[in-house]
């Protein structure tokens, strides 16, 4: 068997324990198979799902999840793709147009998130107001959130927002002022930004955004039967 083989094959043993360990409850609606999310599209092909990386030019894609540089300090998918559903990615796309006129453009730490890696995320915080309940289920689940940071063009460095991504204290607050006027300026240009092309945000989290619009279902497929 071949090295591409083995670790396809790993990838797909990873993923089918995470699912089958996962006995997450939700309250609403999880397409887990190709055809059932391609049933859903047939009545809204405009939810599709798209790859950041292949629909805005420069885009910068660093899938904290996809290593162990996140707060689980464990990799809870492999094989990613920075994926969102089509009108988000196009609003995004607008976004990193307009930040382009400033020598800035966009990171993004996370997409769309398969809802059984929602299940692990909830299992490991420990200040769960940070971690969607998956009875809900999450904005990243339905293909309309993104985590994300902005980047100066050339050196692709990150502005300073103040603390990192995935920073559960009171510090990645909007509301929190105690911070370097530079980072706090970076912040509201990033929100501002975000939400001019219809994006929401939470409170506690600088970095996370999603669409306004709720009507997609939650999903719980790997990346490579997304696209």
């Amino acid at each position: 068997m071949s090295i591409r083989h083995h670790t396809l094959l790993a990838s797909i043993l990873f993923w089918t324990h995470t699912c089958l360990a996962q006995p997450c409850k939700t309250n609403v609606l999880v397409l887990s198979t190709p055809a059932a999310l391609t049933e859903s599209l047939k009545a809204n092909p405009d939810a599709a799902f798209v790859s950041l990386q292949r629909h805005i030019p420069g885009i910068l894609i660093h899938l904290r999840y996809a290593t162990t540089h996140n707060f689980t300090h464990k990799v809870l998918y492999h094989h990613p793709k920075a994926l969102l559903r089509k009108q988000p990615a196009e609003a995004l796309k607008k976004v990193q147009e307009e930040l382009n006129k400033r020598g800035l453009g966009l990171k993004i730490y996370d997409a769309y998130r398969p809802f059984s890696v929602s299940c692990l995320l909830w299992q490991h915080a420990t200040d769960r107001r940070y971690v969607a309940n998956p009875k809900r289920g999450s904005h990243h689940n339905r293909g309309t959130a993104v985590d994300l940071t902005i980047v100066q063009l050339g050196t692709g460095n990150e502005l300073n927002m103040g603390t990192d991504f995935d920073n559960f204290t009171d510090t990645a607050h909007h509301s929190f002022v105690h911070l370097p006027a530079e980072a706090l300026a970076n912040r509201r240009l990033l929100k501002n930004i975000m939400w001019k092309h219809g994006f929401n945000f939470v409170p506690t989290e600088w970095w996370h955004y999603h669409w306004r619009d709720k009507n997609y279902p939650l999903v719980d497929l790997h990346f490579d039967n997304m696209e």
